[in-house]
């Protein structure tokens, strides 16, 4: 798709006043405020001279001269939109414009479409959107619908704890602790299921359990990492990301069943661009002050 775009460089914004914040890849729901995404010009181009045959949506896509991503809008340092402005920020959401420039695709002709987690597939294969980029689960049953590019994200059930905590330094030292998650999520049942000497306290969303922490009522939050690093990266001075995910989620792109060539040619552009993933995350998630390598790409 030579030039069909308009050649431009998006930038990172600061995100900004709080929305709620649905949980991801676990269910339940949520609430969060700002997290900052970086203020760098962003890390990658829009290409020119793109070549891929055989892909519907790329077909699509140059046909229509725009492309339409669903994302989440809601979680601070992933995919959230700032009320205000209307502006779309974090890691997911610069993942899915690296993926739009990589097509030829500059950030003007981008749509980004907020689409529930419950409705990720449909849109998908009925084509409401072109690919989806929002702390979207590779699973089994998932791929028996749609193709994932990716992993670009690999993370799992974390534990985010006020920054001059020293007692809590991953999931082993929870005996007595009091953890918060969201009502009904799977990270609360987990606890319950698997540490049964730790207290568990219950909220309808991530940010009553992030107040709750930072007045001293719980000591540890958990969902998934991603997520906590979203927390972190708002206030690296009172909260903070400890252990490794003690669970599994790999978050990928979710393409339409049957696109071979356009999963080949992000998992391609994901395995070529380490430096500008790294730069994405640094930018976004990376702003939590915890480290975190790309994955390498899986042929799904």
């Amino acid at each position: 798709m030579k030039n069909l775009f308009t050649r431009k460089k998006p930038l990172l914004v600061a995100a900004t006043a709080a929305l709620a914040l649905s949980l991801s890849a676990c269910g339940g729901s949520g609430s969060g405020g700002t997290a900052s995404s970086g203020t760098d010009e962003a890390p990658y181009k829009v290409a020119d001279n793109v070549t891929l045959t055989g892909s519907p949506t790329y077909d699509a896509i140059k046909s229509s001269g725009k492309i339409r991503i669903g994302v989440k809008q809601d979680q601070p340092g992933l995919g959230f939109k700032d009320a205000a402005t209307g502006e779309y920020t974090g890691f997911d959401i610069e993942i899915a414009k690296w993926m739009a420039a990589s097509l030829g695709v500059s950030k003007d002709k981008i749509e980004f479409k907020p689409i529930p987690s419950a409705n990720r597939e449909s849109a998908i294969t009925n084509g409401d959107i072109d690919y989806y980029v929002g702390t979207y689960s590779i699973t089994d049953k998932r791929k028996q619908l749609i193709d994932f590019a990716g992993p670009y994200f690999v993370t799992g059930q974390g534990l985010l704890v006020k920054k001059d905590n020293s007692s809590i330094n991953s999931e082993k030292d929870l005996s007595g602790k009091n953890v918060c998650s969201a009502t009904g999520s799977t990270p609360i049942q987990n606890i319950k299921a698997n540490f049964p000497d730790t207290k568990t306290t219950e909220f309808d969303t991530y940010s009553q359990c992030v107040e709750a922490l930072k007045s001293g009522q719980v000591d540890a939050v958990t969902t998934d990492q991603a997520i906590l690093l979203g927390y972190a990266a708002q206030e690296p001075d009172s909260l903070k990301v400890v252990g490794q995910p003690f669970t599994t989620e790999k978050y990928g792109v979710g393409l339409k069943k049957g696109d071979t060539a356009l999963r080949q040619f992000m998992n391609k552009t994901f395995t070529d661009g380490n430096s500008v993933w790294q730069k994405i995350y640094d930018q976004t998630l990376g702003q939590s002050g915890t480290k975190v390598e790309q994955p390498k790409v899986e042929n799904y």
